[in-house]
């Protein structure tokens, strides 16, 4: 049987187990982040998107992943002083998961199928890849990882 983005839950960084119906009739923006990438800066923009559409119901979610190059080393704690510090960031941030593999969370299998990438690959290819969830809780786009935050901004509008 197919999972449905509401049956599912995750581990906030505050070590919370969040169930994903929290998110019902809400718009998501749901990434995959690290902090040692050249994509880093795009907490920026997600911060900047969360603040001017959070009231309307946005929520940007980002999940910590240390798959790619090693680039999400630090510790949960050290992840969130880190996005504290450098970015300020109030959206929920999440324990360190993994997006490929065997050990794939849940969230992402389903994300994954339902918006696959170019060709119809269903792997990640690296850090801050974007998924956009409308508020029925289907998963309606995949951004790359050089889609910048403010170029989704559209979309985003458009679901709100």
């Amino acid at each position: 049987m197919t999972q449905k983005l509401y049956e599912i839950s995750a581990t906030n960084n505050k070590n919370e187990e969040i169930n994903f119906s929290t998110y019902q009739d809400k718009v998501l923006l749901i990434v995959n982040t690290a902090s040692a990438c050249g994509f880093t800066p795009q907490y920026e923009g997600l911060q900047t998107l969360y603040e001017k559409h959070h009231k309307q119901g946005l929520e940007v979610l980002a999940f910590p992943c240390n798959q790619f190059k090693k680039q999400e080393s630090g510790s949960d704690e050290e992840i969130r002083e880190f996005c504290d510090l450098q970015f300020n960031i109030k959206f929920p941030l999440f324990k360190k998961i993994e997006v490929n593999g065997d050990n794939t969370h849940e969230l992402f299998k389903l994300l994954k199928t339902q918006a696959p990438g170019l060709l119809g690959s269903t792997s990640i290819k690296w850090n801050f890849t974007k998924f956009l969830v409308n508020r029925k809780g289907e998963v309606l786009k995949r951004y790359a990882p050089t889609t910048k935050p403010k170029d989704i901004e559209a979309d985003i509008e458009k679901l709100l």
